[in-house]
Parts: C-alpha cells; sequence; structure tokens
C-alpha cells in the first residue's frame, strides 16, 4: 500500500480522511497546514499527497507548486470545496492528479481515487526502473530457470508480432505480469500505454466505473465524467491480472 500525507487545517475532516485511508491498508500521516506538510515532505518520503486548497501560511496551490519543482514523482490529489472548483483546475494544471469535492460524498471515492494515484506512483517507479535498466544493460530480456519455460518464452515472442488477444493463466506470483510486460515490450504497441489492473484489488460496484469510466451524476459521488482504464489505455495493451484458482 501507500504511504500517504493528509493535509488540512480542519481536524475532523482530516480525521476522516487519515482514518479511512488507514483502514484500507495505507501508511498514513496527517499535516495541519501547507508548512508542516513541506517540512514533513523534506523528511519524510511519501507515494501521494492529499491536501486543501484553502488554508493558512501556505496554501495547497503552494505547496502543489513546491512538490511540482522539488518531488515531481510523487502524486498530489487537491481537496476543494463547492464554487472552487476553479482552484482545483488549476492546481491540476501545475500537475495535480485530480481532485476532491469536500464535503467528501464517502470513503470509496476517496478510497478509489488514492488507490488510482497510488497505483499511478508505482507504475511510473517501475517505468522509471527499466528505464535506467534498458540505458544501462540493453533492453531486458526474459529469464527463466526451467527448461519447460523456454516454450513460454518463445509463445511470448510469437504472440506479440501478432494483434491477438492474450490470456495469461496461473497461481499468484507466477509472473503473469511479467509475462505481460514482454508480450506489450516486443510488439508494435511498445510505445503506447500499458494498463495494469488488479481487479482483486476493487469491490464489485466499483469495478464496472474503473474499466469503463462513467458520466457526471452516473451516481451518488459522480461530479464529472471519468475516463475509464479501457479508453486510457487505447493505443497500448492492458492487461488484467486474476489468479487461477
Amino acid at each position: 500500500m501507500a504511504r500517504v500525507l493528509v493535509v488540512d487545517d480542519e481536524e475532523g475532516v482530516r480525521s476522516f480522511l487519515a482514518e479511512a485511508l488507514a483502514l484500507d491498508g495505507h501508511a498514513v500521516s496527517e499535516s495541519a497546514d501547507g508548512l508542516d506538510a513541506a517540512r514533513q515532505l523534506d523528511q519524510h518520503s511519501f507515494d501521494v499527497v492529499l491536501t486543501d486548497l484553502k488554508m493558512p501560511g501556505m496554501d495547497g496551490e503552494a505547496l502543489v507548486r513546491k512538490l511540482r519543482a522539488e518531488q515531481p514523482e510523487v502524486e498530489v490529489i487537491v481537496l476543494t470545496a463547492h464554487g472552487s472548483i476553479e482552484s482545483a483546475v488549476e492546481a491540476m494544471k501545475l500537475g495535480a492528479f485530480d481532485y476532491l469535492r469536500k464535503p467528501v460524498s464517502g470513503p470509496a471515492e476517496l478510497r478509489l481515487l488514492v488507490a488510482r494515484a497510488a497505483e499511478r506512483r508505482a507504475l511510473r517507479a517501475a517505468a522509471d526502473r527499466a528505464d535506467r535498466e534498458v540505458e544501462q544493460h540493453g533492453a531486458p530480456v526474459l529469464s527463466h530457470g526451467a527448461s519447460a519455460m523456454a516454450r513460454v518464452v518463445e509463445a511470448i515472442g510469437k504472440v506479440a508480432r501478432t494483434s491477438a488477444t492474450v490470456l495469461l493463466t496461473g497461481e499468484s506470483g507466477t509472473g503473469k505480469e511479467v509475462a505481460a510486460r514482454a508480450i506489450h515490450r516486443a510488439s508494435e504497441r511498445a510505445t503506447g500505454p500499458f494498463m495494469a489492473i488488479n481487479c482483486a484489488a476493487l469491490s464489485e460496484h466499483l469495478l464496472e466505473s474503473e474499466l469503463f469510466g462513467h458520466v457526471r451524476g452516473a451516481f451518488t459521488g459522480a461530479h464529472e465524467r471519468r475516463r475509464g482504464r479501457l479508453e486510457l489505455a487505447a493505443g497500448g495493451p492492458s492487461s488484467s491480472t486474476r489468479s487461477a484458482r
């Protein structure tokens, strides 16, 4: 799970957000203002920062500017009150991942948004590591220990040259996503986005929205149109992992 910093000068709001995210398994820290948040960010590393925009001292927009300049890898979600959407849009132009309206409709929307931000943070980190490995050692080769895997590696090379739909099955930890990424790297769509989706981590009522997106007003808390993973994956492959049972 992610390391999350919750920044809000309203203690009740801050506690609600922190508790909801902690129950979801995240390691959560709290801050009552932008200046304290800046100090924590200088001393500790975080994956996601959830910050209010209107705060005394350093406001949320200034905090976003600081993060983009000094820690661009950290994903930022801004909290905005009704009627202040313009400020949230400006924050997103500065590089914020998304925004959440106050009062927050419930923990489900909050947890989904933070999960998506954390996943993008992890994917970016993995992509950066892969890029460094390619720069140092050239394109990675899928390695294996058992001779039986040679047929799998050969099949991966063959199917990567086609536009066929591929289903990878196996127990947890057998390397399904590794194989999917290998197919992606060797395919004509290697320059397109690779979307890895852990369906098991999404509740049944959120899965459809996550995959296909939703329009404004589709359900309680759907304040704006959101693009689904399948739309975001246009031009590249999408990987959905599920362990065999």
